[in-house]
């Protein structure tokens, strides 16, 4: 999992991120975060590096370790 910075325009990349939420409720902020989050998923398509993004996004909104996300198998 990448940790440096890796977005040649981040300023630019967050600018676009924050308003993609123009217009939209919280509920509708938090629907397009999830579709976002699932097609940048897709992208990425490695099942560890998505876990540990998803452990590592969690730690750093609850500050705390979290368990290991399970890899389910279809």
């Amino acid at each position: 999992m990448k940790t440096d910075l890796n977005i040649p325009d981040a300023d630019g990349f967050y600018e676009a991120l924050t308003r993609a939420h123009d217009g939209l409720d919280e509920s509708g902020s938090h629907v397009f975060l999830a579709s976002l989050a699932l097609l940048l998923a897709n992208q990425i398509g490695d099942q560890a590096i998505l876990l540990d993004c998803i452990r590592a996004a969690r730690e750093s909104v609850a500050g705390v370790p979290s368990t290991q996300p399970q890899e389910v198998n279809p």
